[in-house]
């Protein structure tokens, strides 16, 4: 990635013949973290898939005292027979609800990102037109830069204008 942007930054003063090529960077994961938007997303995200989150608390804590209850050694045969089938059945829906809840969250988080992450490149395309930049880099993929080149703040309060989150009712 590297031998890209030198190679690319080769060519941009080639071609200007003497003139400067404006470069900036970005962290462009902060700067969309930061936004309003991905802030209320994920405040979202949390209040919904909170019941399930809690019937899991609630289905391990009914592990525990099943657990409890087998080693107390106070349970003849057929009680511990009964015990051991009602907590694999509890072990299964937890598995099961585990496992759903964490598809749906990765699948909502990575439709809200990929969205965001479309807007922001709308958004720093706009702005490095705005600043008569000509090159706009990642942090990422940068070893060094100078903090006067960065415009992560820049981007993200720029986000923030043309997606207003609506307030809460």
């Amino acid at each position: 990635m590297n031998k890209l942007l030198i190679a690319v930054l080769a060519l941009a003063s080639v071609g200007t013949a003497g003139a400067q090529v404006k470069i900036a960077v970005i962290n462009t994961q902060k700067a969309l973290l930061e936004t309003e938007e991905l802030k209320k997303a994920q405040a979202d995200m949390e209040a919904r898939f909170k019941p399930r989150q809690d019937q899991m608390v609630k289905l391990q804590k009914e592990l525990e005292d099943i657990q409890s209850q087998l080693q107390s050694g106070k349970l003849n045969e057929l009680g511990t027979q009964e015990i051991t089938a009602e907590g694999q059945r509890k072990q299964r829906d937890m598995q099961r609800l585990q496992q759903d809840l964490q598809e749906e969250v990765e699948r909502e988080r990575t439709e809200i990102l990929q969205r965001a992450g479309t807007r922001m490149q709308e958004v720093v395309k706009k702005l490095a037109d705005e600043k008569g930049l000509d090159i706009v880099v990642d942090s990422a993929n940068t070893v060094f830069f100078k903090t006067s080149f960065e415009v992560t703040t820049e981007a993200t309060a720029a986000y923030n204008k043309a997606y207003p989150v609506a307030a809460a009712k």
